[in-house]
This record gives structure tokens, C-alpha cells and sequence, in this order.
């Protein structure tokens, strides 16, 4: 496989009340293209923070992130606004829609938005419904946002992620507000898109959850602390194994 992104020495720092909060220090990994990836570690070990500036959704202080062979922190704001539009997806804990508009048109407005690609809205929205039917939730199209269930309304944020068609979906917490049913609906959704080939880097504090994924980074005090790495999960008959593993990995490392 080849490289998708590759984190060099990356170092994130806050200041607060002229006190210097060094959030990342010096971090450093690669993604492969088609890759699914989990970032653990515990409460305050700046895993969203490593997620928000790989993905240019947060400015770095310094250090490198090679995307396709762009370094993000090199870019102007409007360069990473197209970028994140049109190259990646991003699904979050919080399940952000704008209320005035149907499940749908949240979907499609991001490809609406795009200036790459200048479609139709009407091959717009028939991508859109095309992922609402591929994800078990096209009788929802054109509900309001509050008519739906948690389950339904993340599974819509997932469309919306792949309206572009990004090469990489970043994902914060994604099932952390779902119950254990909707949290597994959500998980099969992305690993069925991540073996169709799109490469997906979450922050989960679920080791179910991470156990699904190829790879674990566990991030302490904003240092890379270790790597778990497995194969790809081919069925759900793996599940106990793989969570059995993931514990054990993860007691290790104090968690």
C-alpha cells in the first residue's frame, strides 16, 4: 500500500493565561491508503487534537503533514478550505445539520458548495440518494433533522461525508453519542466503506470500536505511546478475539 499522509515531528501548542500548553510533541506516523486507523488514549492525551491537525481543521505549530504530497500547514486558508471540501469527509460525535433544511439537502450541500467538479444538482442529488439507499435510510430523505433517530441522523452525517467522494474520512467520537445498537450500525456502515477502499482515521475511546479497525495509536501526554496493529476484520465472528486482544494491549500500556 501506498502513503496517503505522513506526519512528521508534528507539535501543537496552546497558550492559556501566558502559560504554554504543549499539546503534541514532536509526532510522527504515516496512514496507508486504505487504511482504518484508531486514535486512543486517555481523557486530555490530545488525540482530538492530533485528528483536528492532521486533518487541516486545526493549524499545527510546527511539524509537517503531507497529504498526497501537499504539506497542509503550507497551505493558504482558502487552499485548505477546498481541500477538506473536496478531498476529505469528516464525521463527528455531535451530529451537526442545519435545521432548517431536509435530511437530503444537509447530504448534498457540500457538493453543492464544490467549485471542482460544477455538476447538476440533479446529479448531485441523485448521488445523495444513491448513499441514503446504500446506507438503509433513503425513507428518510426528506424528514427533518428532529424526526429521526440518533442511529439515522449519524448514518445521514456518513452520506453527507461521502458526497465528494474524499480519499480519507476523519471521524471524532463517531458512535460516542449512539446507544450499543446504533453504535454497531454505524460500524458496519464504515467498515463496509473502508473495504470498498476510502481510508478512515477515527479518535474512539471504545475498544470495540477500535478493535474493528487494522491499526490502534495510543497517544499519552501528546506522545505517540505505541501501535497495535491486526488484519483486516472479515467478519464479526473475530469480534470477541479482537476486543480480548485490544484490552490486553491496552492494560499494558496502563489504560
Amino acid at each position: 500500500m501506498s502513503k496517503i499522509m505522513n506526519v512528521k515531528d508534528l507539535c501543537k501548542t496552546y497558550i492559556v493565561d501566558k502559560r504554554q500548553n504543549n499539546v503534541l510533541k514532536n509526532v510522527n506516523f504515516d496512514i496507508e491508503e486504505g487504511e482504518m486507523v484508531a486514535i486512543m488514549g486517555p481523557s486530555g492525551s490530545g488525540k482530538s487534537t492530533l485528528l483536528y491537525s492532521v486533518s487541516g481543521m486545526d493549524d499545527a505549530t510546527s511539524g509537517e503533514v503531507i497529504f498526497e504530497g501537499k504539506d497542509l500547514t503550507k497551505l493558504s486558508k482558502n487552499e485548505l478550505t477546498s481541500l477538506r471540501l473536496e478531498d476529505m469527509g469528516f464525521i463527528f460525535q455531535q451530529m451537526y445539520m442545519l435545521k432548517n433544511l431536509t435530511i437530503l439537502d444537509n447530504i448534498i450541500l457540500p457538493a453543492m458548495q464544490s467549485e471542482r467538479k460544477n455538476e447538476s444538482r440533479e446529479v448531485i442529488v441523485k448521488r445523495g440518494e444513491e448513499l441514503m439507499r446504500k446506507l438503509g435510510i433513503i425513507d428518510i430523505a426528506d424528514n427533518d433533522i428532529n424526526e429521526v433517530s440518533g442511529g439515522q441522523l449519524q448514518r445521514a452525517c456518513i452520506c453527507r461525508s461521502l458526497i465528494n467522494n474524499p480519499k480519507i474520512l476523519f471521524a471524532d467520537e463517531p458512535t460516542g453519542a449512539l446507544n450499543r445498537s446504533s453504535s454497531e450500525e454505524v460500524m458496519h456502515e464504515l467498515l463496509k466503506i473502508n473495504s470498498e477502499g476510502t481510508t478512515i482515521v477515527m479518535v474512539t475511546h471504545d475498544a470495540k470500536v477500535a478493535a474493528k479497525c487494522e491499526r490502534i495509536v495510543y497517544i499519552v501526554d501528546g506522545n505517540i505511546k505505541g501501535e497495535f496493529k491486526q488484519e483486516k476484520m472479515t467478519s464479526e465472528d473475530q469480534i470477541r478475539d479482537r476486543v480480548r486482544a485490544v484490552n490486553n494491549w491496552l492494560m499494558e500500556l496502563g489504560w
